[in-house]
């Protein structure tokens, strides 16, 4: 529910109404508004007698929260909830690009492919120091020596990374380097790693799983933000269909839907959607004409020799042409790159 305070209520007011939630079992969340201040409380309506809260000095109603995710839903938070990734703020006015390879094989390999993704314009890295594979004797990546990497040309570039996380064994080493934790379509509903790593308070992405439903998705998002980490971005990744033309079928669909159900950010990832570089430059523009925040793009130095996921990365000539053909559809819809 959402226990609606008066925009006179004073600190004091507030600070006793989630007191007194708080005793009868209820995890609070209290948003600040500018004109007034929301709690939203968590927990079982029964042991509650609705006059002993809205009787209560500074209280200006009650409302239910209807969806079954809670603190994610608009219903308790009207605006748009930006995230804040190092120095780069996401969900803004900016379109945000993460890009960087699949996953961090070298030093060399790394820093130079960081050093081109900054030149063309990219703001946050992307790369996988632990990557979960569907083979057990495919590259399983660099793990620790991979985070010290992406650090490192996090010192070069000047741009933050996100990077992924696989094992609840692991959390706080990612935590330790990344500027942002992601969790993949692999593991959306791990919910031990989930509950782990929204005890971070590292920003986290979020990707949606193989075969989620959009609610199944939200409910993953709401297990992070439980635990009071509200810095989650979504990530749409393509789900599968009987579709075998591209790797992943691409939901458009969902960004709108995403930006009406919940006040998160939204990016799309349009290499994991496809598997097919030809094809990212189409579903690129698509996604931001359709009201995505940002991008998340593989992109090599060499994708001939990647170790990993070549077929759908951009080489840096190719990233920056899908940067360039992006800024008039951002204009377009009232963004800017």
């Amino acid at each position: 529910m959402i226990v609606v305070m008066k925009s006179s209520a004073t600190t004091e007011q507030i600070e006793k109404v989630e007191n007194r939630l708080i005793r009868l079992g209820f995890k609070t969340h209290p948003i600040h508004g500018e004109k007034s201040t929301v709690i939203g409380a968590i927990g079982d309506k029964t042991v509650l007698s609705q006059e002993s809260i809205i009787n209560m000095d500074g209280v200006e109603t009650i409302m239910p929260i209807t969806k079954p995710y809670k603190l994610i839903s608009r219903e308790l938070v009207k605006g748009n909830t930006t995230v804040t990734v190092g120095n780069v703020l996401v969900g803004g006015d900016e379109i945000i690009l993460f890009a960087g390879p699949c996953a961090v094989e070298s030093e060399e390999q790394y820093i130079t492919s960081a050093l081109k993704v900054k030149e063309a314009g990219g703001h946050i890295l992307r790369g996988g120091a632990f990557k979960p594979r569907t083979s057990p004797y495919a590259f399983q990546g660099l793990e620790e020596a991979g985070l010290k990497i992406m650090a490192q040309a996090r010192e070069i570039t000047g741009l933050p990374f996100v990077t992924e996380v696989v094992d609840t064994r692991d959390v706080e080493l990612v935590a330790k380097y990344a500027d942002m934790i992601q969790i993949g379509a692999r593991n959306m509903q791990n919910f031990r790693l989930l509950t782990e790593v929204g005890k971070t308070k590292k920003p986290v992405l979020l990707k949606r799983g193989l075969a989620a439903t959009i609610e199944e998705w939200l409910m993953s998002a709401e297990y992070i933000i439980a635990e009071g980490n509200a810095d989650i971005i979504l990530c749409e990744r393509g789900i599968r269909t009987y579709e075998t033309t591209t790797r992943n079928t691409l939901d458009i669909s969902a960004i709108p839907v995403i930006k009406e159900l919940t006040h998160l950010p939204i990016v799309v990832d349009p290499s994991h959607a496809t598997g097919k570089r030809q094809w990212i430059p189409a579903l690129s523009n698509a996604s931001i004409a359709a009201g995505a925040d940002g991008l998340i793009i593989e992109v090599h130095h060499n994708p001939c020799e990647a170790l990993c996921d070549g077929p759908q990365s951009l080489d840096p000539e190719q990233f920056r042409s899908v940067v360039k053909a992006l800024k008039p559809i951002a204009a377009a819809v009232g963004r800017k790159l």
